[in-house]
């Protein structure tokens, strides 16, 4: 007996002296990070539902010196995600909303010309296309951080603004922290109280009271601590805190409130809280599993994990949960010049044993590491989400991937086969048309080759011109240089900078990557550009209505006027041709017995294009009207393009198939009520065949009045 005693005594000191060790690596690994008079740090770790570390380093608030401690609440940025899906999912389970309802059900504004769904579900796991406010802000030149009492309101307002969306509900994963401020409105709508006030509640339910997301911008919360960072500078930089959204992050918490909901998650099996176990799994019905309540479900050391980061100038935190092993890592922190995710994963690995997990590659990586037929790799492809560029190259017979500022050695395992030198878990095949990423988690990312075909001259002039985007009241520039180098400026920039051109349809500056949109004419008429998290935003080309009344000949010159005829009520259109001195050498009077009016003129193999408007033909009161001669000005056909109001021709090109007409269209609200009614008027497009005949015709950008 004795002896099985004395065996019991030496195993717990055993045990307690090799945790002792961990703990003593991981309190190095925490002090090599943060210095006792540097912005803090706070790490938790729960074993089998109880706290087995805790610790504090550094300080809440420089100014003051005030250390970070038990009682410091810091800003644990993105983490905060995990909260609101959580009073989501609550409200689920509870019948007070459903995952699949459409959020225009509760957002009565938002996205009313979206025709496909947008459900709350695709909030959750940023699958809704609605692009991030941070991005749509920056863009119009005004600074999300700067801006005194922004809130949830204004990124409504600015979402309603929008008129269509980045991609397809459900189509693709695109994180963009708009979806948790909708989320957070949706929750003020359901429950009928302020989402601060239900927040808190929810909060103090789960046992966490000193948790809650900022309610004014300038009201104290109580051992706050302040976000520091050097910004590269050498010395510690504050960033005032002056706005005052939530739902996206923005929640001030204690350690040891966090450490109290991990507890509860931990235990959530064995005290059968449907609520929590529901919330570390991907969401019902959803198109993707990576993404869940709040929370990233690929995993992570070679295991299952849930986890999320959370990063805001100086503020920065990182969740690691390992279910299978029952161990959670949390580390929040006020110093922008740490990592707190890199920090947590060096935690783990002391922490976990060595992984047994296999990889669990997609079935199709088996099958392709069967291919037999060797296809071209070198080239580039887009991103799955079109928001970049990767490059395969080779250098000195080595294989390399590389995108804008990133370059990484590829090594060969097969035929079409490739790994990474600084990731050999991750591999990379190789297809006719595409390359594919496996994940050893089961994820995949496939990337597009693209048409790489040398951009001419001639293309490069067709992007030149000034692009608008309504909705953000924004525009943008693209020139060529001296050296005929594709240049790109924004409205809110000063200086313009240079445009890397993959092919015909891609382009890539600075962060802004450019998908160019043509008609069926191939003409550049819209560019959707990707910033960020904000993705595909319509800038339209605005239209070139250039009149054009005279046009130089060998020999002098023809022009079209617009003249009045004695009677003093109608108009004719003149066509003059005039010797180099200017003077007329004949002239010809066309039109009809109204009013007939001259834009421009274009010359032809055989003759003369001309347009204009007329009242004296057509259907409506004026219709385009486009005049054909032949060199000396006699008429060979006319035609007339438009409906019931006022259709006007300003200018022509010369097409394949004809030409393109270029006008205006206007549609108004009532045929006879010309006194309440509404009228827009939008460019538009006319194609027609050689003798006049409507091919086909676009309405573009709206003229504002």
């Amino acid at each position: 007996m004795k002896i099985n005693i004395l065996f019991v005594v030496l195993f717990i000191a055993t045990f307690l002296n090799a945790q002792e060790s961990i703990f003593s690596k991981i309190d190095s690994i925490i002090t090599a990070e943060v210095k006792p008079n540097h912005p803090g740090i706070a790490v938790g770790i729960i074993k089998d539902g109880k706290i087995i570390y805790e610790k504090y380093r550094g300080l809440a608030n420089l100014q003051h010196q005030v250390k970070f401690d038990e009682k410091t609440r810091s800003n644990i940025a993105s983490t905060a995600k995990q909260f609101t899906a959580l009073m989501i999912l609550d409200l689920s389970l509870n019948g007070k909303l459903s995952l699949e309802d459409d959020i225009r059900k509760y957002l009565t504004k938002i996205y009313p010309n979206v025709k496909d769904e947008i459900k709350i579900r695709h909030l959750l796991n940023h699958t809704s296309g609605i692009r991030d406010y941070v991005e749509l802000l920056d863009l119009e030149g005004d600074v999300w951080w700067q801006r005194f009492g922004f809130d949830n309101d204004d990124i409504l307002e600015l979402l309603e603004k929008q008129e269509d969306l980045g991609f397809k509900p459900g189509s693709i994963y695109h994180y963009s922290n708009s979806n948790y401020n909708l989320l957070a409105k949706i929750i003020e709508k359901v429950t009928g109280k302020t989402f601060n006030e239900y927040s808190k509640t929810f909060f103090e339910n789960l046992g966490m009271n000193e948790t809650s997301f900022v309610e004014r911008y300038m009201k104290v919360i109580p051992n706050r601590a302040n976000p520091y960072s050097d910004w590269g500078r050498g010395e510690w930089w504050e960033v005032p805190t002056v706005t005052k959204t939530n739902g996206e992050g923005f929640l001030f918490t204690t350690l040891k409130d966090q450490l109290t909901y991990e507890k509860a998650v931990q235990s959530a099996n064995y005290n059968n809280n449907i609520l929590l176990i529901e919330s570390q799994k991907a969401i019902p019905n959803s198109e993707i599993q990576t993404y869940g309540f709040g929370l990233e479900l690929e995993d992570k050391l070679g295991r299952t994990a849930v986890h999320h980061s959370g990063g805001t100038y100086g503020f920065n935190s990182q969740t690691y949960r390992f279910p299978k092993e029952k161990i959670t890592i949390f580390a929040m922190s006020n110093n922008g010049n740490i990592s707190t995710n890199l920090i947590a994963q060096r935690i783990a690995k002391l922490l976990l044993p060595a992984s047994t997990q296999k990889p669990k590659y997609d079935s199709k990586f088996q099958e392709a590491k069967n291919l037999k037929d060797e296809v071209t790799i070198l080239g580039k492809y887009t991103y799955p989400n079109e928001n970049s560029v990767v490059e395969i190259l080779q250098k000195k017979g080595k294989t390399f991937w590389k995108e804008k500022n990133f370059t990484v050695e590829m090594v060969a395992e097969g035929i079409n086969v490739f790994s990474f030198t600084n990731n050999p878990k991750l591999k990379v095949v190789f297809y006719e048309d595409k390359m594919t990423e496996y994940y050893p988690s089961g994820k995949t990312m496939h990337y597009k080759r693209i048409n790489t075909l040398p951009v001419s001259l001639s293309d490069l002039e067709g992007l030149i011109g000034n692009y608008y985007n309504k909705e953000l009241d924004i525009n943008f520039d693209l020139k060529l240089s001296k050296e005929n180098k594709l240049q790109f400026k924004l409205s809110t920039n000063k200086d313009f900078s240079d445009v890397e051109v993959y092919n015909k349809t891609y382009l890539q500056t600075d962060n802004f990557f450019m998908k160019i949109v043509k008609d069926q004419f191939e003409r550049v008429t819209e560019i959707l550009l990707t910033y960020g998290r904000a993705k595909n935003i319509r800038f339209k080309k605005k239209s070139n209505l250039k009149f054009q009344p005279e046009i130089s000949t060998e020999n002098g010159s023809i022009q079209v006027t617009t003249i009045g005829l004695k009677n003093g009520i109608t108009t004719d259109i003149l066509l003059t041709k005039n010797d180099t001195n200017g003077n007329e050498i004949w002239s010809k009077r066309l039109g009809g017995k109204s009013y007939d009016k001259a834009s421009s003129i274009l010359a032809t193999d055989d003759g003369y294009l001309i347009i204009g408007s007329t009242s004296s033909f057509g259907k409506g009161n004026y219709d385009i009207y486009v005049i054909k001669t032949d060199k000396k000005g006699k008429q060979l056909w006319q035609n007339t393009y438009g409906d019931f109001y006022n259709e006007y021709g300003y200018s022509a090109e010369k097409t394949e198939n004809g030409f393109l007409i270029k006008g205006t269209q206007q549609k108004c609200s009532s045929n006879t009520d010309v006194f309440n009614r509404t009228c827009t008027t939008n460019v538009w497009f006319v194609a027609i065949d050689e003798n006049g005949k409507e091919i086909s015709n676009t309405v573009l950008e709206e003229i504002k009045s």
